[in-house]
């Protein structure tokens, strides 16, 4: 099962030439979920991967970089006769900041469903779930959590066939959680393997929340809207340093941070080397670059960078945590 990032938008408040407003894709089979919705990400997705047909939506918060995107996207997909329902989710206040936001922008034909969602919730999604945590910025704001189910262990043919199973349907029947002759899977099934897990920080300063939901997280996607020389200005806005996103990754034993919410005073260079120092394992991506995270049995998280994704010319190149930026 495939399972990546794709990086909309990774620019904090104001676009540049370069980088868009906040935005997140989430791809898990089929499965198209999109986190934050800042203003151009349909642009943005149509000149990169394609305006997919998203699975559903969800907002951090409502400052304005974070979902002033949302009502086109909602008027694209009801031209292009979009028949399935979307659900948009997000904290309290959702409902009544879309009636507004709908009511300048015209009605959908399609079912859209609006749900409030509250801190601790879990939402079953098939092989994995989503949860929102309370984070600190200013108002009602949101982190989120995608963590997969455990994966049965790794079956032992060798076992089974000294446990006489015949090799075939058989194998594949206990593996699926049936007992045949005597022959259950914990007797020729490995210990249960972890799924994946995904962390979205959102606005926030440092937090205890944060650090909780990020614990051994795969990737953990931070904002970095200043350096250390301005702390005390993250702090009166309610964000974060860079080095403050690294000491949250370090003490929550991530694999990967990537760093997002990139202000235009800084050279991003100053915050790749702050974060590098507290946390080694950082990236910085660039919009419309793609963190794939492998299964652990597989390899560590990647960053493929847009400019080297698969074409005529040969492969993508597949980047880990030691890439340059």
């Amino acid at each position: 099962m495939d399972l990546s990032i794709f990086f909309g938008g990774t620019a904090g408040s104001i676009p540049t030439a370069r980088r868009g407003l906040p935005a997140l894709l989430v791809r898990r089979g089929g499965d198209r979920i999109l986190f934050d919705c800042g203003e151009g990400t349909q642009r943005q997705l149509v000149a990169s991967v394609g305006l997919a047909e998203l699975t559903e939506i969800f907002l951090t918060h409502f400052h304005a970089d974070h979902w002033l995107g949302l009502p086109g996207l909602l008027k694209t997909f009801d031209l292009r006769g979009r028949e399935r329902p979307l659900i948009v989710h997000g904290p309290r206040g959702l409902r009544e900041l879309m009636a507004l936001a709908m009511r300048a922008a015209g009605r959908v034909s399609f079912e859209l469903d609006l749900v409030e969602l509250e801190p601790g919730q879990v939402l079953e999604r098939d092989g994995y779930r989503i949860a929102p945590f309370s984070v600190a910025h200013r108002g009602p704001a949101f982190g989120y959590a995608l963590f997969e189910d455990e994966r049965p262990g790794v079956f032992d043919p060798e076992a089974a066939v000294r446990l006489g199973l015949a090799p075939g349907p058989e194998f594949g029947r206990v593996q699926r959680g049936e007992t045949i002759r005597g022959v259950s899977p914990e007797h020729v099934l490995g210990p249960a393997r972890s799924g994946r897990k995904l962390v979205y920080s959102g606005d926030t300063m440092p937090c205890e929340s944060l650090g909780v939901a990020a614990h051994r997280a795969d990737v953990l996607v931070h904002e970095a809207t200043f350096a250390t020389e301005e702390a005390e200005r993250a702090r009166e806005t309610g964000h974060s340093t860079a080095a403050q996103a690294a000491a949250v990754a370090r003490d929550a034993e991530v694999a990967m941070l990537a760093l997002n919410h990139f202000s235009m005073r800084y050279p991003v260079a100053v915050l790749r080397d702050e974060s590098r120092a507290v946390f080694p394992g950082t990236v910085l991506p660039r919009d419309f670059d793609t963190i794939e995270v492998p299964f652990a049995e597989r390899g560590a998280p990647g960053l493929i960078r847009w400019d080297s994704r698969p074409s005529e010319a040969g492969p993508a190149s597949t980047v880990g945590v030691s890439y340059p930026c």
